[in-house]
């Protein structure tokens, strides 16, 4: 029998259907073997349903477990229960996604499924099914284990698929309707095979995605073991070659403005957490922020989900946190096995998860497992309704020069995410919220962080540490134990003698001393010339280096001092700062 007209795996798909054969699918990660399976099985058999099981979020029970059932009789009796799943009461295609994932003892229960389309007594024929295919990628680098078993392999029917052989051109079309995306399709086509590899159909999705929102396009390539995946072909001797990503990503956007689409692909933006928490929420992303330890990312984060949604996010920290927390086979009285939600995924109304910790799981086949909720957004099957956005948090592998306890992932796993977000310390503005929170001391400690140390130091002084030190200092406790301790008695090596000095009410040039002396001050700019003067030097500092809200609390002083420092010092308060500090300078330049 010939194989229908169509794509190479969709007509596979009617071919192993047509001839009751169970069909295994190889194939690397990314380029539409799941969703080619949805859309060509809803788009050819409407009255068929295609039954999801991601293997890697499988434990031995929650496909067959032998419960006690009680008879009409009243007698109770043991029988073996089948996941519900798998009686959808409707004809269907039952798809085994990441198989090579599950482990030992789920790999012998597919064979009996792959072998005999049964499951310990039950005929999945009989429950209704017409089709059964295995998918995964064959790569020992991202999959558990090998399917070497004859028994098994001699059952089925193989197909290696490429991203030639999937409808990804014409899902990436319908998804971004609008938008011609003939030009980024032949950008794509005319790269050498390694670099279509690396820029595989999902993820060129998300760096499309990314542009469309505004984000520098390089946040849709995934971040793999904390580093961005590089687009090189290796050198003749195997060694990484030249990153050609910024001249691919740049000829990319230049082909979406070509058709039409706004897509500015920034180098930096400014409060870039918030700004990609809150397109998460309004388009549906999940996204993954990478930043060192103490930075403030989840409390960041926390609060964005709060101002949009109204609530608190679903808050899991993986090193305590296993997939059978979050759902578990329960029996059910039609003698089925449903899978039992925790309670905050039912809640009603919109909601956010936040996965903090995210490289530091419980478990190694915790990354694996959470690779159904990342990309399908559904837990054993069962969607989460009412999710708006996941945030992956987790911090770089090395810090300061120290390695951290972080697990690896797989590029199956990292390009999960739509946008992936690396930060500095400086990304996170949370000095603000120091100062609402500590008022004048904070403003103090944080004079001594912006003017008194180097960058060095200020990355061993996180937001963590700095509210830290100002809390010992209010309880009169040396500020040395709030530093990081390294071990054998040495700590993150930042002097605090001028910080000492600041506190011990040192006299300091800040907004407030401007502000008591304003006409002096005035009074010094107009009589510096057009390449300013100490004076200039002092007021510019003050004014750079000043949060948003101790601005607005000395307008007047930044208005009057302000417009009289020269033209080239003026220009960087409007420059790279975020939309509401640039709000503040323009309204007072112009008024």
């Amino acid at each position: 029998m010939s194989m229908p007209d169509g794509p190479r795996l969709a007509r596979f798909i009617d071919t192993m259907i047509d001839l009751g054969i169970t069909g295994q699918v190889f194939g690397e990660h990314g380029i539409g073997k799941t969703s080619t399976f949805f859309s060509h099985v809803r788009r050819r058999r409407e009255d068929t349903a295609l039954v999801y099981v991601p293997a890697a979020n499988l434990t031995p029970d929650d496909l067959l477990v032998n419960a006690p059932v009680r008879q009409n009789n009243g007698e109770l009796v043991l029988k073996q229960l089948i996941m519900r799943q798998l009686k959808p009461g409707k004809p269907f295609v039952l798809l085994i996604d990441d198989s090579l994932q599950a482990g030992t003892t789920l790999q012998s229960q597919l064979m009996q499924i792959a072998c005999d389309w049964t499951l310990g007594e039950h005929d999945l024929r009989e429950l209704g099914c017409i089709g059964v295919f295995l998918t995964d990628n064959e790569s020992l680098t991202e999959t558990a284990a090998r399917r070497t078993d004859l028994a098994i392999l001699d059952r089925m029917a193989t197909l290696r698929v490429t991203a030639a052989d999937t409808a990804w051109r014409a899902a990436l079309s319908r998804k971004f309707r609008g938008v011609d995306l003939t030009g980024v399709f032949r950008i794509w086509a005319s790269l050498p095979a390694e670099l279509r590899r690396a820029l595989s159909p999902r993820t060129l999705e998300h760096v499309i995605d990314c542009g469309l929102a505004g984000f520098p396009l390089a946040w849709g390539l995934p971040l793999v073991d904390g580093h961005r995946l590089p687009l090189a072909v290796p050198t003749p001797d195997g060694k990484p070659g030249e990153d050609q990503a910024p001249d691919i990503l740049g000829r990319v956007a230049a082909e979406l403005r070509r058709a039409g689409a706004d897509v500015p692909n920034p180098p930096h933006i400014p409060d870039a957490v918030r700004r990609l928490v809150r397109t998460a929420i309004e388009r549906r992303w999940a996204v993954l922020v990478q930043g060192p330890p103490g930075c403030g990312k989840t409390e960041v984060v926390k609060e964005v989900v709060r101002d949009e949604l109204g609530i608190d996010p679903l808050y899991f920290s993986l090193p305590v946190t296993n997939v059978e927390d979050l759902c578990a086979p329960v029996p059910t009285l039609d003698g089925a096995l449903d899978n039992l939600l925790s309670a905050p995924f039912l809640e009603p109304g919109d909601k956010a998860i936040v996965w903090d910790e995210y490289n530091r799981p419980k478990d190694k086949s915790t990354f694996a497992r959470l690779m159904e909720v990342t990309q399908e957004w559904s837990l054993a099957g069962r969607r989460i309704k009412g999710l708006r956005a996941q945030i992956a948090l987790q911090n770089p592998p090395y810090h300061l020069g120290r390695k951290l306890l972080v697990s690896r992932n797989t590029i199956a796993q990292a390009s999960r995410f739509t946008a992936s977000l690396e930060i500095e310390p400086d990304d996170i503005p949370a000095n603000e919220w120091l100062i609402s929170q500590y008022g004048p001391v904070a403003e103090t400690v944080l004079e001594w962080w912006k003017n008194d140390i180097d960058d060095e130091g200020r990355q061993w002084m996180t937001k963590r540490t700095l509210e830290r030190l100002i809390r010992l200092h209010g309880s009169g406790l040396p500020l040395d134990i709030a530093k990081v301790y390294l071990g054998d008695g040495e700590y993150a090596p930042v002097p605090l003698a001028d910080l000492e000095s600041r506190l011990a009410l040192r006299q300091v040039t800040g907004l407030r001393e401007l502000a008591a002396d304003l006409d002096g001050w005035t009074a010094r700019l107009r009589a510096a010339g057009p390449e300013g003067s100490d004076a200039t030097d002092v007021v510019h500092r003050v004014l750079a280096n000043a949060e948003l809200s101790q601005l607005r609390a000395h307008a007047e002083t930044a208005a009057r001092l302000a417009p009289l420092l020269p033209p080239k010092l003026k220009a960087t308060y409007l420059f790279g700062a975020d939309p509401e500090r640039q709000r503040f300078w323009t309204n007072l330049f112009t008024s």
